[in-house]
């Protein structure tokens, strides 16, 4: 109920929340009806007016709409001072914790409760740990806290980008994407179970997301619930792989569920799918039955290729989509199907080939030197962003391949797709939100299968006016001596932006040379006494022999 209610009333204060929450315990677990009619009869309540007013059927809706996660409408949250916590949980823990709900509900009004209550259990856990020790002489109660709380809060993080990137699909690519994903993903995932069978679970998915994605939590909860109920009772069609899953509790049980191994394939599956070429009656399945034939090809070619990941398979039913669309309107389509095979082939090899690539060059020169050859290549994609912007997007770049690389071949395509997704969706959020160019924009507009390796293949934005090459462009000051060795790398990777967005046709050479020059230049200042003196002498001299490398 604490959950429900920080969420749909985000601006309520701690104690109103924790007075309704006591008001409904019993009521709320019949129905939606009785927590909004709490929400209404509660004395003191800004915004609620409008809603209220409504009848039962609109009032929800209503309460929906006012759900906000704009940045700033809530404010910050503030640390707590760490003794101060330890002694208010000693004194009413159950209130500490219902604090804690209450703070991350209302900032994340459309988060999937459990995730919430599951986080609140592992915040208690830490709460004990720390507090219980803080009197030892020899523990560090800051340093306790500084270890575990990120720990404690990744669920959130992690639940909360996926959530957010799932109903960015639906909203802006609709739910024919999101039923395309996810039955790839599923008969991958389930390649034992009927065509029908992986057609429900997909149907029930996609209207899952669609509940959770309005923010109907009674209704998200409800139906996730439904769907476990289903899948658990329907074992022996569906997989040998969840028996674990369907043992725990409701609540934990569709995480698993998606987290779950693949299923072995069926003894006697051919290893290719010819049918959907070499039949003599592929158009006329495809003029009759359409969207019911492309969702079985992409049901077949999954279950197949457990090796791929869904942006692969979503690319490759959209190609064989278009390959019907234009074959089927010669005269003879089973030749043209064969330019089709060998467009496939090519573009699995090819990206098999930038995986491979991509992976070897990390191996060879490991995370800040790979990373900033990727601030290289993204810095001329979209200069217009700022250097902080840039350095997060290569640094979590880094850290998929980081994640990807150490895996066996056949798994890291779908490791790396995956968290790269990811990635490129926070970037064209940020499209959508602050637009950086059109070539970004294109993008993330055009294809949701094609986005990733489109924003990848995208080269210097020649619509850009380059920054003049001056003093005040780059801060050369005492922070270049620091022993910290992440702060100096941070310090270089944003002299290494301003020089490429200066210059964004910059040759490795003319880099190489430069960078020669900088570490010459700093090691030289960092050795005397008066850094910032030395710095301050040196520094347009620096700036001279840059232009002069770079021929200006």
């Amino acid at each position: 109920s604490m959950v429900m209610f920080a969420q749909y009333m985000q601006k309520v204060s701690f104690e109103k929340a924790a007075k309704m929450v006591d008001d409904v315990t019993d009521l709320a677990k019949e129905c939606t009806t009785f927590f909004l009619a709490e929400i209404c009869q509660e004395e003191g309540l800004t915004g609620i007016t409008e809603c209220c007013a409504k009848d039962d059927s609109e009032r929800n809706e209503c309460f929906l709409s006012h759900k906000n996660v704009t940045q700033g409408f809530i404010h910050p949250f503030k640390n707590p001072e760490l003794e101060k916590a330890c002694s208010d949980y000693a004194d009413n823990q159950n209130s500490l914790v219902g604090y804690f709900i209450y703070e991350i509900s209302r900032r994340h009004p459309f988060l999937y409760a459990p995730t919430i209550l599951f986080t609140a259990y592992n915040y208690e856990k830490m709460m004990n740990n720390c507090c219980s020790a803080k009197n030892n002489p020899n523990f560090n109660l800051t340093e306790c806290f500084v270890k575990q709380a990120p720990v404690v809060m990744k669920p959130v993080k992690e639940d909360c980008s996926l959530q957010e990137h799932t109903c960015e699909i639906q909203k802006k690519f609709g739910e024919r994407t999101l039923k395309a994903l996810t039955l790839a993903f599923f008969s991958q995932k389930f390649p034992k179970a009927e065509f029908d069978t992986m057609m429900k679970i997909t149907m029930d998915i996609v209207e899952i997301h669609e509940k959770c994605c309005q923010g109907d939590m009674l209704a998200c909860m409800h139906d996730r619930a439904e769907f476990t109920s289903y899948v658990c009772s329907h074992q022996d069609a569906i997989s040998s792989k969840i028996q674990n899953c369907c043992e725990k509790p409701v609540l934990e049980r569709i995480k698993c569920i998606f987290m779950s191994e693949n299923d072995d394939k069926p003894t006697g599956l051919s290893p290719q799918v010819r049918q959907f070429i070499e039949d003599q009656d592929v158009c006329k399945h495809f003029e009759e039955e359409k969207d019911v034939y492309l969702a079985r090809f992409l049901y077949e070619y999954s279950r197949r290729h457990p090796e791929f990941s869904v942006l692969m398979l979503s690319r490759i039913g959209r190609g064989y989509h278009g390959l019907l669309e234009k074959c089927c309107k010669t005269g003879s389509p089973q030749e043209c199907y064969g330019t089709g095979e060998e467009e496939l082939r090519k573009h699995i090899q090819e990206s098999i080939a930038v995986l491979k690539t991509n992976c070897e060059q990390y191996k060879e020169l490991g995370d800040y030197a790979f990373q900033n050859e990727l601030l290289l290549r993204y810095t001329k994609k979209m200069p217009q962003l700022p250097s902080k912007e840039l350095i997060q997007f290569t640094k979590q770049m880094v850290a998929v391949a980081s994640r990807c690389c150490q895996l066996s071949d056949d798994k890291q395509m779908l490791c790396s797709d995956g968290y790269l997704d990811l990635v490129v969706g926070e970037i064209c959020r940020r499209q959508g939100t602050d637009p950086i160019n059109q070539n970004v924009c294109h993008c993330c507009d055009e294809s949701y299968a094609l986005r990733t390796s489109c924003i990848a293949s995208l080269n210097v934005d020649e619509k850009y006016v380059p920054i003049p090459l001056t003093p005040s462009l780059f801060t050369f000051d005492e922070g270049l001596c620091t022993t910290e060795e992440y702060k100096l790398q941070e310090k270089k990777q944003n002299l290494l932006i301003n020089l490429i967005k200066h210059k964004l046709h910059i040759t490795k050479e003319q880099l190489d040379s430069i960078t020669t020059a900088f570490t010459t230049f700093r090691e030289k200042c960092c050795k005397v006494d008066n850094h910032n003196a030395c710095f301050a002498e040196e520094g347009p001299n620096l700036i001279t022999q840059g232009k002069a490398i770079l021929g200006e």
